[in-house]
């Protein structure tokens, strides 16, 4: 039982649970206490064990429900008639006795598969399949694409091929067990199939997961279509929650620095050098600061999107972040951001200044005239844009000026840089300015970018 516990628990961290080995350790003590006869209690242990929020407890419940119930062995195709009588209701053992005698006979010195599905015991037949599933480790499929393989292996286990030499003889020596037992086989390969997949949808779920992750973390974040934009957003998530693990958690070599030898040897000169006492040197760092301009005119909409709900999901890693958007002009959204779901805060966003053309220089100078006093010498500046200013003044004047003030000044573009400076790109003047230019096109490519700048506070 101990196995079916760690599969279990695999199936549950697939399902979405984060579970630890401590927390295993936990829900295993618990179980061995409260046992595994009344399905209901070993339910509520594990909600109770496990799950720590209410989607994961929705999770862990479904999942547990999945795994528990195995499927049912399915019934042999029906013949038009029942067991042992005639079409017209007669007995049939009246007109051929040897038929059915002679039938129990050869079934004697069938396999022992042959004879279980013969006896149609669905207790024993579930267990078989639970055994041989076991045994074929059908815990280790990950793919729809294994099915058919794993399938196969369980038959294997279970005798498949004693069977069909079984089928081989009786189709010679008693045609009509032979059909029978044809039937049985049927069903038993829709129940191993049933059980196949059930397996897949338990511990295939993490891997289907982390391959539909990976193609969309190197997608185009312009391109991505309507029904992804959820899948994204979790994705973006995702991200940040992996972020604020990294650069949140307190370090103590960071807290007291690094050991200070030759002021430690100082100090316990009194005691033979023996270090009771230490000195550390500690090196000032400062605390993350961004302002975050973002373009959201037609082009970079999208990409500004996502760009957005991660840097304001970093709240415990980047306290203090202020972001503007813009196109024709720019407007702060920081509070937008922060009182309004994602949905929400974007179609405000956009409605009141999304979907325009691009005037970097009339934004920049908006930016000047308002809030240019947020930039102090630790704040790192962020524009997120193409660089496109439908050649208008791109007021570069302005963007060296904010430079001069920060402490670096990022400059992600989601355009490749084959296209940079062509046509009405300003990118190759406004990369004179900044500390860092980089292609910012996909999310993978947008947590590289947002982890460097915060690692650089580290």
């Amino acid at each position: 039982m101990r196995e079916n516990l760690h599969r279990f628990f695999r199936a549950a961290r697939g399902a979405g649970v984060r579970l630890s080995p401590a927390e295993s350790i936990d829900a295993m003590r618990a179980v061995s206490k409260v046992g595994f006869t009344d399905r209901t209690i070993l339910r509520d242990t594990f909600l109770l064990t496990l799950a720590k929020t209410q989607d994961e407890k929705k999770a862990l419940g479904d999942c547990f429900d999945l795994f528990f119930d195995r499927p049912e062995p399915q019934s042999p195709p029906e013949d038009g008639k029942p067991n042992g009588q005639d079409a017209d209701g007669s007995n049939a053992s009246s007109d051929s006795p040897s038929e059915t005698s002679g039938g129990d006979e050869q079934a004697e010195g069938l396999g022992e598969l042959a004879q279980m599905l013969l006896a149609q015991d669905r207790n024993q037949i579930s267990a078989t399949i639970a055994n041989a599933a076991s045994a074929a480790s059908l815990s280790d499929i990950r793919y729809f694409t294994q099915r058919g393989i794993f399938s196969g292996r369980i038959l294997d286990q279970m005798g498949i091929q004693r069977l069909r030499d079984d089928l081989d003889n009786l189709a010679a020596t008693n045609p009509a067990l032979a059909e029978r037992l044809t039937n049985a086989l049927d069903g038993l390969r829709g129940t191993v199939r049933d059980t196949v997949s059930q397996a897949l949808m338990l511990y295939g779920r993490e891997e289907a997961e982390n391959l539909r992750n990976d193609i969309l973390r190197n997608a185009p974040l312009s391109r991505i279509e309507p029904r992804q934009v959820e899948q994204m957003r979790h994705l973006i998530r995702q991200i940040a929650r992996r972020l604020r693990e990294r650069y949140s958690k307190p370090r103590k070599r960071q807290r007291r620095g690094h050991l200070d030898v030759r002021r430690t040897i100082r100090r316990n000169a009194a005691w033979g050098g023996v270090p009771f006492l230490t000195a550390w040197k500690r090196r000032h760092r400062d605390r993350p600061k961004i302002v975050a301009l973002c373009d959201v005119s037609g082009s970079v909409a999208r990409v500004s999107d996502f760009f957005l709900l991660l840097i304001h999901s970093l709240h415990e890693v980047v306290d203090d972040v202020r972001s503007f958007a813009f196109s024709g002009h720019l407007i702060e959204v920081s509070d937008i951001l922060e009182s309004k779901s994602p949905e929400e805060a974007m179609a405000e966003i956009m409605s009141k200044v999304g979907f325009g053309s691009s005037d970097y220089g009339s934004s920049l100078a908006d930016f000047e005239d308002e809030w240019m006093s947020a930039i102090t010498p630790q704040t790192t500046v962020i524009v997120l844009g193409d660089a496109r200013s439908n050649n208008l003044d791109p007021r570069a004047d302005i963007l060296r000026r904010i430079a001069e003030r920060s402490k670096r000044l990022v400059w992600l573009n989601p355009e490749g840089r084959m296209a940079w400076g062509w046509g009405d790109s300003e990118m190759p003047r406004y990369s004179t300015f900044c500390t860092v230019v980089r292609q910012c096109a996909t999310a993978k490519q947008l947590e590289r970018a947002v982890s460097d700048i915060v690692a650089s506070y580290q």
